[in-house]
């Protein structure tokens, strides 16, 4: 993929806007974090050369002045709200969230509990996390949130909730998803300090929308693509507008909430520091592209991936239509349709000829690689292995893996453990071929071929395993599929 953005330039002048905005407010920046502070792959999708951690490296260059606040909502934890993304719930998110900040080097202060109202499971949740030495934090409901703004900024509002005792001058407030709480807090915060007459200040982090690019520009219409399920709308921001007769895009949500928060800030300080949505935010992503027409490309690419994980969402009945159809919209908008991810016409015309699934890939260099189901594997394990074939220059008639060592897996999967299918899946090829590869020099050549999957693209006519999806997704393949199951069943 074509590069478009200079990674090393964000994380400069990110980093530097970052320390800029502390100084103007004094002592303290609660720095409200949208989006994934790392793993960040949708900014890389659009944003070709961005890194996926690009946003944790510019954090540990600010590592001695930063802790990060964890804010989760009492109700997802009642409920068990699952991160359909990684498959567990909001609570373990955050111990996870923890440890991982750990690990970079990160200092973790503490964790707020949203929303709280005397629920059992945050009750628990909190002992839990007690117990592990780490602080947490109680905000409470407030009647009338977020309109009714003389009680907000009272000692009946804000001032019931617990005072979060931080350390150091930029506190980063994160979450494991949407509707945590994290804007709640740091107002909370930010009322506090004010009585304590510290002076902190308040600004939002959110990569996307680009505020600098246009409304209809790709990169911000993928970004409203990611969040159709949602129902994000991107907006020129009239506030900013008005205030500098200037142009900036921002979203539904931050704009709706705009005269609230305005009149928040004049109950803490008097008068509010900011004169629009836009002020608010500190990204310097769209400064650091240096190749738009790249970029609009790679955008494309992914509102087309998007359609098509709606599109799978719809048939699994985990999503909607109407994500569908807004999707549909925005490819128009963008004047994309589906022949223009190369992937596609072929793999359907291999499945067309085989009578069955199949599944094919385009490799970094434009060269498309296809798989069709047999009697030993999957349609997926198959391209997988055809794959490497052709990246190590290998033969394709060449076994890989011998069909005798193959069978003995079949007859554990099919014979000992129950399984009604005795093809391969990814995950079992890979473990067959590294198996090969200790004692056969060509299997061990097809092995060193899997990191030049990473970027590549891969659509495949039936929608695939949850196994297939992970071990494509650690092997950096963007994938797309058909939304028909393989067979017609009233259970998978």
């Amino acid at each position: 993929m074509k590069i478009g953005f200079d990674n090393e330039k964000y994380l400069t002048m990110q980093s530097e806007h970052i320390k800029q905005r502390i100084g103007e407010f004094g002592d303290k920046l609660y720095l409200e974090f949208g989006g994934k502070l790392f793993d960040d792959y949708h900014a890389s999708r659009v944003l070709p050369g961005f890194e996926p951690d690009s946003k944790l490296r510019m954090l540990l260059q600010m590592a001695d002045q930063a802790e990060i606040l964890i804010a989760i909502n009492a109700a997802d934890i009642e409920k068990n709200k699952v991160r359909h993304d990684l498959g567990i719930t909001y609570d373990e998110d955050v111990l996870r969230l923890i440890q991982e900040f750990r690990d970079k080097g990160l200092y973790v202060g503490s964790v707020v509990i949203t929303q709280y109202s005397g629920q059992n499971g945050a009750d628990q949740f909190k002992a839990k996390l007690e117990h592990r030495d780490i602080k947490v934090y109680r905000h409470y409901c407030i009647e009338g949130y977020p309109s009714n703004v003389p009680l907000i900024v009272s000692d009946e509002g804000y001032g019931k909730n617990d005072y979060i005792e931080t350390t150091r001058p930029l506190v980063i407030i994160t979450a494991p998803g949407p509707g945590s709480g994290k804007m709640a807090t740091c107002l909370s915060q930010l009322y506090h300090e004010n009585k304590r007459g510290i002076k902190a200040g308040y600004a939002k982090f959110e990569t996307f929308p680009i505020w600098n690019l246009p409304l209809k520009h790709p990169v911000n219409l993928a970004y409203e693509a990611a969040t159709a399920d949602l129902n994000d709308v991107n907006m020129i921001d009239p506030y900013h507008l008005e205030a500098y007769g200037v142009t900036t895009v921002n979203y539904n949500r931050d704009v709706d909430i705009f005269p609230v928060l305005n009149a928040i800030f004049e109950g803490i300080y008097g008068e509010s520091p900011y004169k629009s949505p836009t002020d608010m935010g500190v990204n310097m992503a769209g400064l650091c592209i240096m190749d738009d027409e790249a970029c609009c490309e790679a955008s494309k690419q992914e509102i087309i991936r998007r359609y098509y994980h709606a599109l799978n969402r719809l048939a699994k009945e985990e999503g909607t239509s109407d994500e569908v159809y807004k999707i549909n919209l925005l490819m128009n908008k963008a004047k994309i349709d589906s022949t223009m991810r190369a992937v596609i016409a072929p793999c359907l015309e291999r499945a067309k000829v085989s009578g069955g699934p199949a599944a094919a890939m385009e490799l970094n260099d434009g060269t498309i690689v296809t798989g069709k189901t047999s009697s030993l594997l999957g349609a997926s394990a198959a391209l997988l292995l055809n794959a490497i074939k052709v990246l190590g220059d290998i033969p394709h008639n060449i076994h890989l893996i011998a069909p005798s060592a193959i069978e003995p897996i079949q007859t554990l999967k099919t014979k000992y453990m129950g399984s009604k299918n005795p093809r391969l899946h990814t995950d079992e090829v890979l473990i067959a071929l590294s198996m090969s590869a200790a004692t056969d020099q060509t299997a061990k050549k097809a092995l060193a071929q899997l990191p030049k999957l990473r970027g590549c693209q891969v659509h495949t006519s039936v929608m695939l395993s949850d196994v297939d999806i992970k071990v494509f997704g650690k092997l950096g393949v963007q994938l797309t599929s058909e939304p028909v199951y393989e067979h017609k069943k009233l259970y998978h």
